[in-house]
């Protein structure tokens, strides 16, 4: 079995400056699903929801190949709920509600039917609940990949690092990797945190691209321009969903294949900002993929001549 995929179901309800939402379907485990599902035909998701979440969107996942066994249903309860609104820049935002409703005591049951997972990705939740996960299962997968944020860096450091020792790529933003090591400079950060146990790296940089570090190799993969950015949220998780998905589909967690990975990571990133929520990507064609992913490669791709 290919990919297990732990992370958040969830409702959001977003405003930025090109416009807002109600509630609309979010939370990192769904993005990660949505966007591995282009990669690989099979995976398996760990999640709760509340009585209140649409079967429709529970179809859609399974449609895309995602085995629901391992999500829980909650009756009589409610899905968690996050609410944001953005500034100009659409880098920053305010959290304006966080229900936590059946994500307050979520206890992750790893089904019998996606023990011996070749590769994980643990999507952002608590690093004592991504801890869990990872000991829970019967057999260590091929490769462990975790995503985190800053809120767990101010309230859960210790938990955070004992869970961090356990993975083989920690994915972050260069915000986060500058508060979690006390560095500046990336490349320091970067040291530092691997010093941690992770062997990879990936730093986010947003709109700037992002690096992935292992040894003393670094790639750095472009951002592509885009014409609007409607909505950021979920970017970095379709993020994840695209690179482990593109490992996972590949089998090989070479650092050359990692760097594909990156690319194809940053490609559905680069859809999922274009459309409030899930929109772009649950209609997304391989088509757009394969055309988004040659643009990114062409971003860089040039011929050095010799100066006269």
């Amino acid at each position: 079995m290919g990919l297990l995929n732990v992370g958040s179901v969830a409702f959001d309800a977003i405003e930025t400056p090109f416009g807002k939402t109600d509630k609309i379907i979010g939370g990192a485990g769904t993005y990660i699903a949505l966007s591995s599902s282009f990669f690989v035909a099979n995976q398996h998701i760990v999640s709760v929801v509340g009585e209140d979440f649409p079967p429709a969107m529970l179809d859609k996942l399974q449609s895309r190949g995602v085995h629901l066994d391992g999500l829980q249903m909650k009756q009589g309860e409610k899905t968690f709920f996050w609410s944001g609104k953005y500034h100009n820049d659409m880098n920053s935002r305010d959290t304006l509600i966080t229900e936590l409703n059946v994500l307050e005591h979520f206890d992750p049951i790893i089904p019998e039917s996606a023990q011996g997972a070749k590769y994980l990705m643990l999507g952002n939740l608590s690093p004592q609940v991504q801890r869990q996960v990872i000991e829970r299962l019967t057999e260590r997968p091929k490769l462990i990949a975790m995503d985190t944020m800053n809120f767990w860096m101010d309230i859960a450091m210790d938990e955070l690092k004992k869970t961090i020792a356990l993975v083989d790529v920690l994915i972050i933003n260069d915000e986060e990797a500058r508060q979690l090591s006390g560095e500046y400079s990336l490349v320091k950060a970067s040291k530092f945190i691997r010093d941690l146990g992770p062997k990879y790296l990936i730093i986010k940089k947003g709109e700037h691209g992002a690096l992935l570090f292992h040894d003393n190799q670094v790639f750095s993969a472009p951002a592509l321009p885009l014409e609007e950015v409607f909505d950021p949220t979920g970017a970095g998780d379709t993020f994840a969903g695209g690179f482990i998905g593109f490992l996972a589909a590949s089998d090989d967690i070479s650092f050359e294949n990692m760097k594909r990975a990156l690319i194809a990571g940053s490609a559905m990133a680069s859809f999922c900002v274009e459309e409030f929520g899930t929109g772009k990507l649950e209609n997304l064609t391989q088509v757009e993929i394969d055309e988004r992913i040659k643009a990114f490669v062409e971003l860089t791709d040039f011929k050095m001549i010799h100066a006269i």
